[in-house]
């Protein structure tokens, strides 16, 4: 009957009218379509990540504080983020006191199933008790909570619910509702949670996996260097990190006190420096960036000049743009000669950074020490990058680290940010001793004492 009474509507209005409806509604299929059965996420509670923005609804916890978001209390470890929500668990409010979402708001409209059912959530609690999570269809039928107790104190840590036994379930079909108990249980104080990272299953894993270790740390002359974003230097004014037009999402983060950029969701990222930001880089040879990726390969990086008239599409503009293979999980340095650019018509007006690459739409890169600097500069070559070998890697026993200049500090961290192993060295090739170490992925960060440069690289132990 709809589709009738859509029908004879058409036929009484104009060809013009016509073509605009039906590409209305097309819009709004296709723009609605993709919201069902596809559940939002990893919710991070970051301000342009899923969770921050939701309507959150507290129940059963005295007189119900709301949630907040919050600046993540103990940035390390596995738990990088800039935001997490907090919720408190009042001393008068019962045992299953929570929060949850909107019916139909927020989180999407999905099924369980063997693909996504096991959903992991970080948790920071001042008490060892209870996490409970569940999820809810709109008539309000519910998947059951499922509890799983937090084992640490006062540090991040990783919880998983398996819910593979409500697959064969009708209330697992059609959820539209997240609903979580941070505290569930009896309690004699207010207790402080802090909830982050709700991650279900099909979410790729590598979207949460982040450095342990700052970006290497650069040491060029102050005078060579034109910085948008590296702590050693004074930074430019830049318009926007996330321009209106890009397909990505940043957020600010410090890793051991250094300020970091991480772009998640990446299709493409814009960084705009316009008007009177605009850049003149034609005193300047080389372009660097530092980046970390667990996901991404290529990575791409373009630069976008808007010409003599400093407008966009003035009809003078031009870009240039370069492809990387990057090793996943451990920094990467680029130091490009502008003029392998080959496409940009001038320097002169720099307006543009924009970083991209696969998978479109899902790729995970942090992003330091982005600038610009002159390699003609007195004594810039002095303080030039050790280029270490590592090897063999991977080891089962011991590795050796060749190429040291000068006494050198090495550090081995493994996957949690934890320091395994601190030695120094003098000699140029060094033998670090790892038969201890359980097998796996650690980071290795190796300093020069004399001239501040620092390196990482992923090492694996088995």
């Amino acid at each position: 009957m709809v589709r009738l009474q859509i029908i004879i509507v058409l036929l009484t209005i104009s060809k013009t009218a016509y073509t605009t409806m039906k590409f209305l509604f097309t819009l709004t299929i296709a723009l609605s379509a993709p919201l069902l059965f596809a559940q939002a996420g990893p919710i991070d509670f970051e301000p342009n990540g899923f969770g921050a923005n939701w309507a959150w609804t507290t129940f059963e916890n005295g007189n119900n504080p709301p949630v907040q978001m919050v600046a993540n209390p103990s940035p390390s470890g596995i738990n990088l983020s800039t935001t997490v929500c907090k919720f408190t668990a009042l001393v008068n409010g019962a045992p299953w006191a929570g929060f949850e979402s909107v019916h139909g708001q927020g989180i999407g409209v999905f099924n369980l199933t063997a693909a996504n059912c096991q959903i992991k959530v970080m948790v920071y609690k001042s008490v060892i008790s209870p996490v409970g999570l569940k999820f809810a269809t709109p008539a309000n039928a519910s998947s059951g909570e499922i509890l799983v107790s937090n084992t640490l104190v006062d540090q991040w840590e990783e919880l998983t619910f398996d819910f593979t036994n409500v697959l064969s379930n009708p209330t697992s079909t059609g959820i539209d509702q997240i609903i979580v108990f941070p505290d569930f249980g009896q309690r004699s104080d207010n207790n402080v949670c802090y909830i982050d990272n709700i991650k279900f299953s099909n979410q790729d894993g590598s979207q949460s996996l982040a450095p342990m270790v700052p970006a290497p740390t650069p040491t060029y002359p102050a005078a060579s260097v034109i910085s948008m974003f590296s702590n050693p230097y004074t930074n430019v004014t830049v318009d926007t990190w996330q321009a209106p037009w890009s397909q990505a999402q940043v957020t600010d983060l410090q890793i051991q006190g250094n300020d970091t950029k991480r772009y998640s969701s990446v299709n493409f990222a814009g960084i705009e420096t316009l008007g009177g930001n605009q850049l003149d880089l034609t005193n300047m040879t080389h372009f660097r960036l530092d980046y970390w990726t667990a996901n991404m390969n290529p990575f791409k990086v373009k630069l976008v000049d808007f010409g003599n008239d400093g407008q966009y599409a003035g009809g003078d503009d031009s870009e240039s743009e370069l492809s990387f293979q990057p090793v996943a999980q451990t920094w990467n340095t680029l130091e490009i000669p502008l003029s392998q650019f080959a496409s940009l018509n001038s320097l002169s007006h720099f307006s543009q950074l924009i970083l991209s690459g696969s998978p479109a739409g899902s790729g995970v890169v942090f992003v330091d020490n982005v600038l610009f600097f002159d390699q003609n500069q007195s004594n810039l070559n002095e303080v030039a990058a050790n280029h270490y070998s590592i090897a063999p890697n991977p080891s089962s026993d011991v590795i050796q680290i060749k190429g040291c200049q000068h006494q050198t500090n090495i550090e081995i961290y493994n996957t949690l940010g934890q320091l395994c192993l601190a030695t120094e060295s003098a000699a140029t090739t060094a033998q670090i001793d790892i038969n201890t170490f359980k097998e796996g992925i650690y980071i290795l960060k190796l300093r020069d004492l004399q001239t501040g440069q620092t390196q990482t690289y992923r090492i694996e132990k088995k």
